[in-house]
């Protein structure tokens, strides 16, 4: 046991290490969205001022072109502080913060990650940035492109991806996740243990995982599907990449609730797209091109080799825990 600690620490170094680069690059992606919205020419013919009665995604209801007075700017900001208000729940709790989850790793060569949810977001985003460079690699090599929707207007394709994090993880977690869950699993009714078990799905007594983790994957499947279904998705190449990420979001659900499954979700969308506008719009390049950036790479790299240690860990605490 002392041997697997030792081993432990040594990784626990550089892996520490890293999860604290990303998440002072978590910190400083909220100032970076602000600046983006509010302080540069993202729009082009619009800005903060449009109203958001005017989205599309409004178009077939009344709400539409309606003469609510709400801006894209308004409703960006509720976002962006509901994100930061998680994000501090992430810090700071369930039972401890983030910097003593990643001192005992250091200094005692053991961890638990439903101490922290920070711990469990930096560690699970990064093992999804691995999984799914390495089904881009795999598909790239069989010509299979994965192409993103072309967005007509930056700002709105901001906002909109700002936004998914919040409605995707409400539908395919909560609802398609969450109510499953407590319908097989749950042995009492009572409205307080329901809405705790959605927040928290490890309150539920789950001994047997087989029918959760069948739950998990098959909203997987559905939240690839979701991704690629209608004319303005994805293209074909995003189905793996969503499915696994979906499996993934499911499975840090189940374990750590819903505020680490919202983050990283959150991370994959509004983190990517403020680093990336934030580069063109200071370099005067199309986002496309931003996305080719030294420090769009540097920033994969940071999640890859976090994500390779994430998974030793993992294997090495699951390995020695078996044969203790």
């Amino acid at each position: 046991m002392q041997n697997s600690n030792k081993i432990l620490q040594l990784l626990g170094i550089p892996f520490t290490a890293v999860l604290s680069i990303l998440f002072g690059l978590l910190v400083i992606s909220f100032p970076i969205g602000i600046y983006i919205v509010f302080e540069t020419d993202i729009g082009e013919s619009i800005n903060y001022d449009y109203p958001i009665s005017h989205l599309d995604i409004f178009q077939n209801s009344s709400f539409y072109q309606s003469d609510v007075d709400l801006s894209i700017g308004d409703a960006f900001v509720v976002l962006w502080l509901f994100y930061l208000f998680i994000f501090v729940i992430s810090i700071l709790g369930p039972k401890q913060n983030f910097l003593q989850s990643i001192s005992s790793l250091i200094s005692l060569g053991k961890y638990d990650v439903k101490l922290n949810y920070m711990f469990a977001i930096t560690k699970w985003l990064s093992v999804l940035v691995l999984v799914s460079a390495i089904i881009n690699v795999i598909q790239e090599s069989f010509g299979i492109e994965t192409v993103p929707p072309l967005g007509d207007n930056n700002l709105i394709q901001f906002f909109y991806v700002s936004l998914a994090p919040l409605f995707e993880e409400f539908i395919f977690r909560i609802i398609l996740i969450g109510i499953p869950l407590f319908a097989l699993y749950s042995s009492r009714a009572s409205i307080r243990y329901f809405l705790k078990c959605l927040w928290t799905p490890s309150s539920l007594n789950i001994l047997d995982s087989k029918k959760a983790i069948f739950v998990i994957v098959f909203v997987g499947i559905s939240f690839g599907f979701a991704h690629i279904a209608f004319s303005d998705s994805w293209s074909e190449g995003k189905f793996a990449q969503a499915t696994a990420g979906g499996i993934i979001l499911g499975w840090v659900y189940l374990r750590y609730g819903f505020v680490a499954s919202l983050l990283i979700h959150w991370a994959t969308n509004y983190f990517i797209f403020a680093y990336a506008h934030f580069i063109s719009q200071i370099n005067y390049v199309p986002l496309e091109l931003a996305f080719s950036n030294p420090l769009m790479f540097t920033l994969e790299l940071l999640f890859l080799f976090a994500g390779i240690l994430a998974i030793c860990i993992l294997f090495l605490n699951k390995f020695y825990l078996k044969n203790n």
